[in-house]
C-alpha cells in the first residue's frame, strides 16, 4: 500500500536525536509495513494528485489551521479533493486541519495546555479498534476541534477533550488530537525544551511527572495499520 506522509511541521531547534515526524510514525506503523512517500506540505510540496497514494497521513505541526498561511489554505483544498478517494489519517495538527477542512471548527482553546500522558475514554468502538475503555498518550496541544464537521462522529475523548478522536462517516477517515507517534523521550525533550517559555515550570514539571508509567502508543499504531489495511484489502493492494 502506498502511503503519503503529508509534512505539516518539525521539531523544534534543540531537540535532537529523535528524527522527523515523518520518521516517528514510520517507527509506529512499521518501517516495512508500507511504501512511504513524504511530502514537505509545510514548505508547499503538496501531492501531484489526491490518489496518488491510497491514504495520507497529515503530521503534527506547532501551527495553527486559523494562522492564514497560504501552505495551511493549500493542504485543506487537498484534502478536500482527496476526500473519498484515498483514505486519510489526521493526527494533532492533522485532526484539527481535517476537521477545519470538512466543515468543523478549530480554536485556541481557553481550557490551555493539554500536556503529558492524556488518557480519553473509548465512546464508540470501531472495527478498527480492540474492546478496550480507555487510552493513553502523549499530548501536546492548546488548540482543540470545538466542533466536528458533518459526518464525523467522536469515538473517543476526555473532558479535556470532547472531540478527542473522530471517525468518519462519509469517506474513510479516523482522525486523533493525541500523538501515538511520539516517543516518551521525545515527548519529555519536548517539554524541557519549552520549560520556562511556552511553558511554566509548574506546568513542565506536572507533564514531565506524567510519563512514569505505560502508555498504549502501540495499540493506537495498530488501529491505525487496521484502518489503513482494511482500507487497502477493499480497494485492492
Amino acid at each position: 500500500m502506498k502511503l503519503g506522509i503529508l509534512r505539516t511541521g518539525a521539531p523544534p531547534r534543540g531537540v535532537d536525536g529523535f528524527g522527523t515526524y515523518p520518521d516517528m510514525f514510520r517507527r509506529l506503523l512499521g518501517e516495512d509495513a508500507y511504501d512511504y512517500s513524504v511530502f514537505a506540505v509545510d514548505e508547499g510540496q503538496l501531492p501531484s494528485a489526491p490518489d496518488a497514494c491510497q491514504a495520507w497521513l497529515v503530521t503534527g505541526s506547532s501551527s495553527g489551521v486559523y494562522d492564514g498561511t497560504s501552505w495551511i489554505g493549500a493542504l485543506m483544498g487537498f484534502l478536500n479533493a482527496a476526500k473519498g478517494r484515498a483514505a486519510l489519517v489526521g493526527v494533532c495538527f492533522g485532526h484539527q486541519v481535517m476537521a477545519q477542512a470538512f466543515g468543523g471548527q478549530v480554536i485556541k482553546s481557553p481550557k490551555g495546555w493539554g500536556l503529558g500522558e492524556q488518557t480519553y475514554d473509548v465512546v464508540r468502538r470501531e472495527p478498527w479498534m480492540d474492546a478496550v475503555p480507555q487510552i493513553r498518550l502523549p499530548g501536546s496541544h492548546q488548540d482543540q476541534v470545538v466542533e466536528p464537521p458533518p459526518g464525523a462522529e467522536v469515538v473517543a475523548a476526555s473532558d479535556f477533550t470532547p472531540f478527542g478522536a473522530l471517525a468518519y462517516r462519509d469517506q474513510p477517515a479516523i482522525s486523533i488530537q493525541l500523538h501515538p507517534e511520539f516517543e516518551p523521550a521525545y515527548a519529555i525533550a519536548l517539554i524541557e525544551n519549552r520549560r520556562g517559555s511556552r511553558l511554566s515550570e509548574e506546568e513542565a514539571d506536572r507533564a514531565v511527572a506524567s510519563y512514569q508509567g505505560p502508555d498504549d502508543r502501540a495499540r493506537v499504531g495498530g488501529w491505525i495499520r487496521n484502518f489503513l489495511d482494511a482500507h487497502s484489502a477493499g480497494r485492492g493492494r
